[in-house]
């Protein structure tokens, strides 16, 4: 059992930074890395370190942000920092939440989502073996720009020195300041009220927390996390340097748990995706949010996925588009130049090329021809179009929704279907076939004759 299972814990996650340097209207937290926003990523680490309370301090007038809080941490509350003076000030705007009563406080930056559940365990767990303070540290071989830990001959962390502030020989230490802490949370607030804004900037920086906890004899550890975890994200580069990777994470986990890829790194997935075993994914392959892949599965170069769900042993590709609420089930194919949105493709049904399927449910073992659309939107509202098990749909067709080919009816290919066709027919609509004998002949005479 971990040290701290038995111990209640409150994240304060600090979101009120505007990120000018990204140039965005957006703010810097909502960026995305994987198909989740940066604040989301921080987020679900703070679930998955069995943490079950969080606070999210966020800017004034960012209704944003509160949403993006709500539809990722229900039960988090949000607390509006007016003024920035600093981040020990941005951790008292919580301190409604901190007053509660919580064994450990962890304060943790919605602009460094790279951080694991387990980095933030190992934060409680010093906290549970009796640190006041607990202080995350990596090592780094370029440590310029970042503050240093000072950590004494007994291993104790004696204090953080920031660049602008430290000697020629601290400067000199690889040891760095990652910025996210542990507090003992009978300790916390009075620790964080103690802190004044007594210097050039006039603000009131949390790492003097460390200097007021050892003055009163308190136990302060470093916590060691890796360097590619902790970066912190500022500018549109450091974002797509994050995203670079998480990807090799994610694809990692990935071929961990059974699937291959045939070139990684060419293969972008999201956070929620979802692999089963012996899955196939070929080169240039795109998967957004809300793909779930399952066992046997193989896709295809260039295709792109989102919000789909793809049966065991289905073939998606290549160059195929799945949109939201495509289903796929068992042995579906899905071949080149296809896509398919809002679609509910039963047992071994194919689609191989060429066609456009939307708002539509597709019986098992169906074959939809190349060209095939259905015409689902008639310039005010979706209808949906409902082809039967077993049935045939010849190349080049369209059916006009809403409309119902029966369980191994037939539809004549080049034929525009406006009504339903019952079980077992063939249905035909095209124009009948005239041929002119001579016409083309005499057609390309004319003109030289003219000349």
């Amino acid at each position: 059992m971990s040290p701290s299972a038995n111990r209640d814990a409150l994240a304060i996650v600090l979101a009120a930074g505007e990120g000018t340097r990204m140039k965005s209207s957006k703010p810097k937290v909502l960026h995305e890395i994987a198909g989740r926003s940066m604040l989301a990523h921080v987020l679900a680490s703070v679930a998955g370190a069995d943490i079950r309370s969080a606070a999210v301090v966020l800017g004034p007038g960012r209704d944003d942000v509160r949403r993006e809080v709500a539809a990722h941490s229900g039960e988090a509350a949000c607390f509006v920092q007016e003024e920035r003076l600093g981040t020990a000030h941005a951790v008292l705007v919580a301190d409604e939440a901190i007053v509660r009563g919580f064994d450990d406080i962890l304060v943790l930056f919605a602009d460094t989502p790279l951080v694991a559940s387990g980095t933030l365990l190992a934060l409680r767990a010093a906290l549970a073996e009796g640190a006041a303070v607990a202080v995350l540290g990596f090592e780094t071989q370029d440590p310029f720009g970042y503050g240093r830990l000072l950590v004494d001959g007994a291993g104790a962390l004696a204090g953080i020195r920031e660049e602008k502030d430290a000697s020629e020989s601290e400067r000199a230490i690889t040891l760095c300041n990652a910025g996210l802490m542990a507090i003992d949370g009978r300790k916390a607030l009075e620790l964080l009220r103690r802190i004044d804004d007594r210097n050039a900037k006039r603000e009131f920086y949390l790492t003097d927390i460390v200097r007021l906890a050892r003055a009163e004899g308190l136990s302060v550890r470093v916590v060691l996390g890796d360097e590619r975890e902790v970066m912190g994200v500022n500018d549109r580069a450091q974002l797509a340097r994050a995203e670079a990777l998480l990807q090799e994470r994610l694809r990692a986990a990935a071929m961990a748990e059974g699937a291959t890829l045939i070139a990684p790194e060419t293969v972008f997935l999201s956070a929620d995706t979802r692999i089963g075993r012996d899955v196939l994914i070929e080169p240039h392959v795109f998967i957004g949010p809300g793909v779930e892949i399952g066992d046997g599965a193989v896709i295809h170069a260039f295709s792109h996925l989102e919000g789909a769900t793809i049966g065991p042993g289905a073939s998606v590709g290549p160059f195929a588009r799945l949109r939201p609420g495509a289903s796929l089930d068992a042995d579906v194919k899905v071949g080149n130049f296809v896509e398919i949105k809002a679609t509910t493709l039963g047992k071994g049904a194919k689609v191989s090329h060429l066609t456009y399927l939307g708002d539509a449910v597709v019986g098992a073992n169906a074959n939809i021809g190349a060209g095939t659309i259905t015409c689902n939107y008639d310039g005010f509202l979706k209808h949906r179009t409902t082809i039967g098990e077993g049935a045939f749909i010849g190349s080049n067709s369209a059916l006009v929704a809403p409309v119902t080919v029966g369980d191994r009816a037939y539809v004549g290919s080049g034929s525009v279907i406006t009504r339903d066709v019952a079980p077992g027919s063939l249905a035909l609509a095209r124009g009948v076939q005239v041929e002119k004998p001579g016409w083309a002949t005499a057609f390309r005479e004319a003109p030289r004759a003219k000349k």
